[in-house]
């Protein structure tokens, strides 16, 4: 009983002073979290939104006005060049080629009733009956009549060419993509030709056009590798190459962009025209280059430790220079946080190639350790045990 009673204070000074110990407040040093400089790839990149398009789209229309009378294709249909498309109502041409070779009939009778009185003529101013001014005033006659029928054979070969454009055919091998008339609808190519249908070459051949910012265009180049995904597969990466940045800007709102035209192979008929297209153009890529990760370079120390990361910057008549200078943060034997210049070179917003100032396996600061909780927030650590 008496060594129980010796016990129970012991242990009881045990727990208090193992519960003191555990409440002693942290030792307050800053905390980072650090990266290892290493070598790897690092590829430059700019992305845009595009649209795809075939590479050959012809608009296919016609010179005179009309009804539409028979058509003869449809949406999605393969088409050989000549082949008939579509057909105009073709009566009202046809009246005017008869009424042509009626006047022309006509022109042709009258200049051979010219001829022959110009030959009577010149029988009898032979003989001293009709005056040189009469004959030359038959010739005229002639003349003219002669022009008439000219005239008018002209006016019935334009007449059957515009016969022959009643039948809408295609100029080219493709597939009909867009069909913008029907049957019975009158068309008018008075003022401007309109469009029955679009035929596109080839959609196993196609293109993206994209809107590329003057800010961003400058490093791309015809041949360069593309990557891009469109919203119907979006699971699917497609490849492609740059084919040219087109020279005439586009600007709206004081935004300048130009248009850059991306080769597509579309050997298996999926990609369709029209479909957006989320783009990535590679423009540089390095492989095995020393690199440091870009937050190190966006790192800015906390207010705690700024006056120790100035007091280890250059001295102020450098320090101008220097802030245009790249720079990371490392600690220094003396445990203190120290800006360091470095020069760099590439980036792809991830990564930055290192040309000086830092080796393989150099460690520099990231960011800081995130700020203790409400718990946590007096120095002390609590933990249930």
């Amino acid at each position: 009983m008496k060594s129980l009673r010796i016990l129970i204070p012991i242990v009881l000074l045990s727990a208090l002073a193992a519960a003191v110990l555990w409440w002693l407040p942290d030792e307050e040093k800053p905390k980072w979290v650090m990266a290892k400089v290493d070598q790897g790839a690092i590829v430059q990149r700019v992305a845009a939104n595009g649209t795809l398009n075939p590479v050959e789209l012809v608009n296919v229309g016609t010179q005179i006005s009309g009804t539409v009378l028979k058509l003869h294709v449809d949406f999605n249909q393969p088409v050989k060049a000549g082949q008939l498309l579509a057909e105009l109502d073709p009566a009202i041409l046809e009246a005017q080629i008869r009424q042509s070779e009626a006047n022309l009939a006509s022109a042709r009778a009258v200049l051979n009733n010219a001829e022959l009185a110009l030959k009577r003529n010149e029988n009898l101013k032979s003989r001293g009956f009709v005056s040189d001014g009469a004959l030359d005033g038959l010739r005229k006659d002639v003349e003219t009549a002669r022009a008439q029928v000219a005239q008018i054979e002209a006016q019935i070969s334009r007449d059957r060419t515009n016969l022959g454009y009643s039948k809408v055919r295609s100029p080219i091998d493709g597939i009909v993509v867009n069909r913008g008339i029907d049957v019975g609808q009158t068309v008018a190519a008075s003022f401007q030709t309109p469009t029955l249908f679009q035929i596109a070459r080839d959609l196993r051949r196609m293109q993206i056009d994209t809107s590329v910012s003057e800010a961003d265009v400058g490093p791309i180049q015809s041949g360069q590798p593309v990557r891009f995904t469109v919203d119907a597969f979006r699971e699917q990466d497609f490849t492609a190459k740059v084919r040219m940045v087109r020279l005439n800007p586009t600007t709206q709102q004081n935004v300048v962009t130009y248009n850059v035209v991306i080769n597509v192979d579309n050997k298996d008929g999926i990609l369709l025209p029209g479909m957006t297209a989320q783009v990535s153009i590679v423009t540089n890529r390095k492989e095995r280059v020393l690199r440091v990760p870009s937050a190190a370079l966006r790192f800015r120390p906390p207010e705690t430790d700024a006056a120790a990361a100035a007091a280890a910057a250059p001295p102020e008549k450098g320090r101008r220079a220097s802030a245009q200078v790249p720079r990371v943060h490392v600690i220094g034997e003396s445990g203190a946080l120290t800006p360091k210049e470095i020069k760099v070179g590439i980036t792809d917003g991830r990564f930055t190639e290192v040309l000086e100032g830092l080796a393989e396996g150099d460690e520099v600061v990231v960011r800081a350790v995130a700020a203790p909780t409400n718990n946590q927030t007096s120095g002390f650590r609590f933990r249930m045990f």
